[in-house]
């Protein structure tokens, strides 16, 4: 017996001391918050989409700067600024740059000189030409002494034969040789005439090394640097045809295309607004100097070239430029661009006039002061500026600070 209460002593379990209780897995109380916090989101969410107001779908139109003479604009059209004087100056001559004595932007005058090739073996050849003409001067020289001394020995014979002191053999020998004479001035003549002209030549070749303006302008583009072989017409393949291109500035006009169907709209001597993408708030006095008379098939327009009646040096050749034509001069009627917009962007709010400005997704009441109308525009003297973004015909119900969606333009 005591050996079997020994043994189920030894069964006995031995309890450590356990700490407080404790739940064995705690994760199910981390979800349960997790889902407490999400049903508080979405109430929230649901409180916001029912509670707020809703964001009004609007159409909304740019300001923008425009000019009072729209009302007397017949038809619009675009084009460039190009230079009707302008040539690409070439080398009559071929040789290599060894002086370039102007840059863009330089204005030169006629017979200017612009740039200057090796020359040389021109002037080898030009002083050979010179020794040439000396030794012909030197041969007339030599005929001359020689037709004086057969003159006088043809005079003196002529005189004996009539004499009978000499025979006619003799005479007739004096006289060959006079008539010699003759013959060795006239060569000799014949020759100066010739050396001079070679003369000439080789100056016009030493003179076609120094290139020069044709005419009054200024310096577009230098094409050839120095060191570089100019030809002219480029007969090489590596050689330049052209050293610099130059524009009279003076000729600048726009060279628009104006559509078939509204040429009937223009006439010589009409008067037009330009306007230049580079300068949008400035407008220049034009008027139409040339219509083409032939049409581009491909584009079914006809070119049509509007002259400045002032020249502005900001005026650049290849200048983007649109041009309107007008019904009749604007004398009486301002130039300068103004502030316009649509005429249904701006309302009556408690006898204000305002337009709704758009910032990000809401509007701002803005009140403003509009002017007179400018072609289908209205001006806007204060309140908005151009390219700031109004609605169209807002509602009544639209109010400043409201939520608006911008209507997509299919």
């Amino acid at each position: 017996m005591d050996s079997q209460t020994t043994d189920l002593s030894r069964l006995k379990i031995v309890r450590k001391d356990i700490g407080p209780a404790s739940s064995p897995h705690p994760w199910p109380r981390k979800i349960v918050w997790t889902v407490i916090v999400v049903c508080i989101l979405v109430a929230v969410g649901v409180a916001i989409r029912f509670l707020a107001p809703f964001a009004q779908t609007v159409e909304v139109i740019a300001v923008s700067l425009a000019s009072p003479s729209q009302a007397l604009t017949l038809l619009n059209a675009s084009g460039y600024v190009v230079a009707q004087r302008r040539a690409a100056v070439a080398s009559k001559g071929t040789g290599r740059l060894v002086e370039l004595r102007v840059r863009e932007g330089d204005r030169v005058k006629k017979g200017q000189i612009l740039a200057r090739l090796e020359s040389a073996d021109m002037a080898a050849a030009l002083s050979r030409t010179q020794a040439n003409l000396n030794v012909a001067r030197s041969a007339y020289d030599q005929a001359k002494a020689e037709l004086k001394d057969a003159t006088f020995s043809y005079e003196r014979k002529k005189n004996l034969l009539e004499s009978g002191l000499v025979p006619q053999a003799e005479f007739d020998a004096v006289e060959a040789r006079y008539d010699r004479a003759q013959a060795a001035i006239a060569s000799a003549e014949a020759s100066i005439r010739a050396s001079e002209a070679a003369v000439r030549g080789a100056q016009v070749d030493i003179d076609n090394t120094y290139i020069r303006a044709p005419f009054d302008g200024t310096v577009l583009a230098k094409n050839a640097e120095v060191g570089e072989v100019v030809a002219p017409f480029g007969s090489s393949a590596f050689a330049k045809a052209a050293v610099v291109t130059i524009a009279d500035m003076t000729s600048l006009q726009v060279e628009a295309d104006v559509s078939e169907s509204n040429i009937e709209k223009i006439y010589l001597g009409q008067r037009c607004e330009i306007s230049l993408d580079a300068y949008p708030e400035i407008r220049h006095e034009g008027i139409v100097d040339t219509i083409v008379p032939t049409a581009d098939r491909a584009k079914a327009t006809v070119l049509t070239k509007i002259r400045f009646l002032k020249i502005d040096d900001r005026v650049l050749p290849e200048m983007s430029a649109k041009v309107a034509f007008l019904s009749k001069v604007a004398s009486d009627v301002s130039t300068q661009p103004v502030v316009a917009v649509h005429p249904s962007a701006v309302v009556l709010r408690e006898e204000r006039k305002v337009a709704f400005l758009v910032q990000g997704n809401r509007v701002v009441e803005m009140p403003v002061e509009v002017g007179g109308p400018v072609g289908h525009l209205i001006e806007v003297k204060k309140g908005l500026h151009p390219g700031d973004q109004v609605v169209m015909n807002p509602s009544t119900g639209l109010t400043a600070g409201d939520r608006i969606r911008i209507r997509s333009k299919d």
